[in-house]
């Protein structure tokens, strides 16, 4: 499992190692990247959770602004050494490429608190902010496995792997995630993936096929397979419906089929 990734283009080795070891170790993956080309490549096959591009990398704003368009649900942020007399500089950063500034040696002790509540996995989150009461999710440990849910959904994810990281056996985490009404665990790491898919494909950028790949389904067919399950519709569907929409889909019966190959 895997979390989502920050990716960076970041001019120095020195810039590189500040916004690494600023960003808290379990809450951020970060991908460090040394071209436009990179750039583009990570995007097409890993969950991205934001851009980070040095203002002065040659082409920054043609980057941003390129992300910016294929890419609008993942936040782009402008992390550089500005200076009082690069206000144009600082003004298309903001205006030009919708990208939040960030100005390093003076903010990276406040990195976690300026990127992590805007990443793109934080607002899936907040978009999905009244599922564990729907889901019937109010146990402690069933609360603590939505987030770890939420959290690894990149990749193939299995019952295991939430186990483990909340440090309980698979089978008392499936006993009790079930309890109380709720979905079992399988079920709702297969809403998860399903949510994360609708909110991917609102992106131009991404293709059914490029959504398949970095949520861990074999195929474009597979993961229309389960659109269709989770929230009735089919891949392309998902888009129009949003994390929220798949959600209510989700909880109009079909919560219980236990018919899903999910991953054991």
């Amino acid at each position: 499992m895997s979390q989502p990734a920050i990716v960076t283009l970041l001019r120095s080795p020195a810039a590189r190692t500040a916004f690494r070891r600023a960003m808290p170790r379990g809450r951020a993956r970060v991908a460090s990247c040394r071209s436009a080309g990179a750039v583009e490549r990570l995007l097409g096959a890993t969950l991205a959770d934001a851009v980070v591009v040095d203002a002065r990398v040659p082409g920054a704003l043609g980057i941003l602004g390129a992300c910016r368009a294929a890419y609008p649900g993942i936040p782009r942020f402008a992390y550089s050494a500005f200076r009082p007399d690069e206000a144009d500089l600082l003004a298309s950063c903001i205006r030009g490429a919708g990208a939040h500034p960030i100005f390093e040696g003076v903010e990276d002790a406040v990195l976690p608190d300026l990127i992590l509540p805007r990443t793109a996995s934080a607002t899936r989150l907040a978009l999905l902010a009244g599922a564990p009461r729907l889901l019937r999710l109010l146990d402690p440990l069933q609360e603590e496995a939505w987030r770890a849910v939420m959290r690894r959904v990149g990749g193939r994810l299995r019952t295991s792997d939430i186990a483990a990281e909340l440090g309980v056996s698979r089978e008392h985490l499936s006993r009790q995630f079930g309890a109380g009404g709720a979905p079992n665990l399988k079920r709702v790491i297969d809403l998860a993936r399903a949510a994360t898919a609708a909110d991917l494909l609102a992106n131009p950028g991404y293709s059914v096929r490029a959504v398949a790949r970095i949520l861990g389904f074999a195929s474009a067919s597979h993961l229309s397979g389960a659109a269709r399950r989770v929230a009735g519709v089919t891949a392309r569907g998902l888009s129009a419906l949003g994390p929220a929409g798949v959600l209510g889909s989700f909880l109009r019966g079909r919560t219980r089929s236990r018919s899903w190959g999910a991953a054991r």
